[in-house]
C-alpha cells in the first residue's frame, strides 16, 4: 500500500467516527459507542472502506496510552491510595469468577475436562482471555458522565490495573504448561521490580517536574515533559517488565496527578486524544471485527462466550465491592465498569493463538466481546448513574 493511502484511511475513521459520535451524544449515549459502532460500518465487516493496517494499529495503541495517561493525571491520588485495598480484593474475584466461567463454559461445548489434557488447557484459556479487564472505555464513559475523580471511578480505575498485573501473572502460569522456558517466579519478580523502579522514577520524576512546574507554571514545557514520561513509562513497562504498556502510561500519570498544573497536562493531551488517537482507537475496535467469517456453531459459541464474560465480571467484582461494603448501586456500577475488554483481551488471544491454546476461528469470538462490551458499558454507566449519581457516601458505614 503506497505511503498516502494512510491519509484517506484517517480521514475516513475521523469524519465517520466523529459524526457517529455526534449522533451518539444526542441520542444520549455516550461518544465512544458511536466511534465504534463507526469502525464497525467502515471495517471489511460492511462497507470495507478501511482496513486495519499495522500502521492504524499502532495509532490505536498511542491513542490507548493516551486516555490512560489522562486518566492517571485526572486521579485523585488520595482517593486511590484510600482504595487500594478494596481494589486489589475486586480485582482478585474479577479474575477468578471469569476463569472458572470461562473455563466451563468450553468444556460444556467441546468437553476436555480431564485435567492436564491439551483440550484442557485449552478450556483453560479460554477463562484466561475473560479475565482482562480494559477500562479504556469505562474511564472515557466516566470523564464524559464527570465521576471519573469519584470513590467508584478511582475503585475501577485501581482494581483495572490490579486486574491487568493478575491477568499477566495468571497467563504465564497457563502457558507454561505448553512452554516449559516460562517462569511463574520470573513473571512475579518482574513486577515487583517494575513497582519498585516507578516508585524511585516517580519520585524523582515528581520533584523534578514540581520545580520546574514552579518556575514555568502554564508553559507547553510541561505537557511536552509530561507526554515524554508516559511514552518512556510504556515502553519501560512492556520491554523490561513485560507489563502491558497502558499499565506504564497510567503510572507516569499518577506520578504526575499531585502537581500544580496536572489539569493542564490533561488539557493539552485531551486535544490529541479527541482529534485522532482516540477516535482511531476506539474505530480500530470495529474495523477488527469481521462478521461475515461466523458460522452458526461459532456464532453460538460467541454469544454465549460474550454473556458469561460479562456476567462473571459483573457477578465477581460486584459482590466483592458489596462484600467490601459499597452500597447495592455503586457495587453494580463497579461490576459493570470491569466488564470491557479491550486491547489486553486482544493481546492474551494472539498469545494464545502463537501457543497454539487458541484456534485462528474463535478469535471472533473475542472481537465480539470487545465490541459488545465496549457498546454496552457506557450505555450501562450512563443509565446507572443517572438513576442513582454517585454521593460521598457510596461506602456503607
Amino acid at each position: 500500500m503506497a505511503a498516502y493511502e494512510i491519509f484517506k484511511d484517517l480521514a475516513i475513521i475521523i469524519i465517520f467516527a466523529k459524526f457517529f459520535g455526534i449522533l451518539a451524544r444526542k441520542l444520549k449515549a455516550p461518544q465512544v459507542v458511536g466511534e465504534i459502532i463507526a469502525g464497525l460500518l467502515i471495517g471489511p465487516s460492511l462497507l470495507g472502506l478501511v482496513s486495519a493496517s499495522d500502521f492504524l494499529v499502532q495509532m490505536a495503541e498511542i491513542g490507548v496510552v493516551l486516555i490512560m495517561f489522562s486518566a492517571g493525571l485526572e486521579t485523585d491520588l488520595k482517593e486511590l491510595m484510600k482504595t487500594g485495598p478494596k481494589a486489589f480484593l475486586i480485582a482478585c474475584a474479577g479474575v477468578f469468577i471469569p476463569l472458572i466461567g470461562g473455563t466451563l463454559l468450553n468444556i460444556a461445548f467441546y468437553g476436555g475436562a480431564a485435567v492436564g489434557s491439551l483440550e484442557f488447557y485449552k478450556s483453560l484459556f479460554i477463562g484466561v482471555i475473560m479475565t482482562a479487564t480494559s477500562v479504556s472505555i469505562t474511564v472515557q464513559a466516566l470523564k464524559e458522565l464527570g465521576y471519573l475523580k469519584g470513590t467508584v471511578g478511582t475503585t475501577i480505575l485501581a482494581a483495572a490495573i490490579i486486574d491487568d498485573i493478575i491477568g499477566i501473572v495468571v497467563l504465564t502460569f497457563v502457558i507454561s504448561f505448553k512452554d516449559p522456558n516460562q517462569s511463574m517466579s520470573k513473571v512475579v519478580i518482574s513486577t515487583i521490580l517494575f513497582f519498585v523502579f516507578s516508585l524511585i522514577v516517580g519520585f524523582i520524576a515528581y520533584k523534578i517536574f514540581k520545580v520546574v512546574d514552579k518556575k514555568y507554571p502554564h508553559t507547553r514545557r510541561i505537557p511536552i515533559a509530561g507526554l515524554a514520561l508516559c511514552l518512556a513509562m510504556a515502553y519501560i513497562a512492556e520491554k523490561f517488565f513485560g507489563i502491558a504498556d497502558i499499565t506504564g502510561a497510567y503510572v507516569a500519570g499518577i506520578i504526575l496527578c499531585s502537581i500544580r498544573d496536572s489539569d493542564y497536562i490533561a488539557e493539552k493531551m485531551d486535544i490529541n486524544a479527541y482529534m485522532m488517537f482516540g477516535p482511531v482507537f476506539f474505530a480500530s475496535i470495529g474495523l477488527k471485527t469481521d462478521i461475515t467469517s461466523f458460522s452458526t456453531e461459532i456464532l453460538i459459541y460467541s454469544i454465549a462466550f460474550v454473556i458469561v464474560a460479562m456476567i462473571t465480571k459483573i457477578i465477581g467484582c460486584g459482590l466483592m465491592a458489596k462484600l467490601c461494603r459499597f452500597n447495592k448501586m455503586d457495587s453494580l456500577k463497579i461490576g459493570v465498569g470491569m466488564m470491557t475488554r479491550g486491547e489486553v483481551a486482544l493481546i492474551v488471544s494472539q498469545k494464545g493463538l502463537s501457543v497454539g491454546l487458541l484456534e485462528p476461528v474463535y478469535f471472533t469470538s473475542v472481537i465480539l466481546l470487545i465490541i459488545a462490551s465496549s457498546i454496552l458499558t457506557p450505555v450501562l454507566l450512563k443509565l446507572l448513574f443517572s438513576k442513582a449519581p454517585e454521593s460521598t457516601a457510596s461506602v456503607e458505614a
